[in-house]
Parts: structure tokens; sequence; C-alpha cells
């Protein structure tokens, strides 16, 4: 089993900056491909950014490229850093977790939801016009 813990979200200003954070606990980060996600009202919930379970891979949503990055430390924690943030970046952001197979790349990233075993709480994300 894999708990993660949302934080970080908050209201910002358009143009502004906000860091979210993710703590795993309950495994370690072994084979574990981390993403973020996130959910405007009355809209389904859409893949932001993904991390390989080896670290040394990252992708990000065509929305959000050159303005999100994800990264991860060796504490069981996963980032997603928000740069020149917009109104439309408003949304329940959430993080997850896959435990990748023997047979997959270290490096595979994962853009779908279903793909993902085990999602946070959420923590939401306000950006004012």
């Amino acid at each position: 089993q894999v708990q993660l813990v949302e934080s970080g979200g908050g209201l910002v200003q358009a143009g502004g900056s906000l860091r979210l954070s993710c703590a795993a606990s309950g495994r370690t980060f072994s084979r574990l491909a981390m993403g973020w996600f996130r959910q405007a009202p009355g809209k389904e919930r859409d893949f932001v950014c993904a991390l390989s379970w080896s670290g040394d891979n990252t992708y990000c949503a065509d929305s959000v490229k050159g303005r999100f990055t994800i990264s991860r430390d060796n504490a069981k924690n996963v980032y997603q850093q928000m740069n020149s943030m917009e109104p439309e970046d408003t949304a329940g952001y959430y993080c997850a977790a896959k435990i990748s197979n023997y047979y997959s790349s270290s490096s595979n990233v994962y853009t779908g939801e279903h793909e993902y075993d085990y999602w946070g709480q959420g923590t939401q994300v306000t950006v004012s016009s």
C-alpha cells in the first residue's frame, strides 16, 4: 500500500508561482512512477506532469509545458513547481503513484489516469486574474 498526501496549494495571482508537494509513505520509491493530475469544477481530471520511477525522465502536458516541472527527492517526496500561473490552472491537484512491473522500462512515464494505482486526496489551487 502507498499513502499519498499533497500540500502546498493555495491562492496565487496570475503570473505567480506555487510549489506542490506529495509525501509518499508505505513503501520505498523503488519502482514507483509518479504523476500529477488536476480537476477543475465540472470537468474531467486531466494529466499534468509525470516522472519515471528511475527519476531520469519527466513529461508534462502541452498546456503547462515550460511553466510546470516535476521532481523528487530521496525522502519519498515529489514536487510540482508551477510558474507563470494562469487562471486556467485553477483546479484541485492530485498526486498519483504507479507501481511499475519488472517488464517496464525504468524511464517510462504514464499519462493515463487509469494507469495509476494510488491517489492522494488533492490540494486546491486557485489563480486569480
